[in-house]
């Protein structure tokens, strides 16, 4: 899961809070990193169960946001093991 918020304190008070802004290159790399890390899952001797296909096409499917902070906005869920 992405997560682009901040938040920057003085002492105990919260200054700032916010998002960062993420690169494709950025989402692509997390985005290729979770697939390698569940890509086990999706061998010919396993069944791979209806939440984790929806989860990996919901991944390989990030490039269609209309922007790269977008697509780390709708990261999707992992799913149980």
């Amino acid at each position: 899961m992405m997560d682009r918020s901040f938040t920057r304190y003085h002492g105990t008070d919260i200054i700032e809070q916010g998002q960062h802004d993420v690169s494709w290159e950025t989402v692509r790399s997390e985005r290729d990193q979770a697939l390698f890390e569940c890509d086990w899952r999706a061998g010919k001797d396993v069944v791979l169960s209806t939440a984790w296909k929806e989860y990996r096409q919901a991944l390989r499917d990030l490039g269609g946001f209309a922007s790269s902070n977008e697509a780390a906005d709708n990261w999707p869920v992992k799913p149980d093991e």
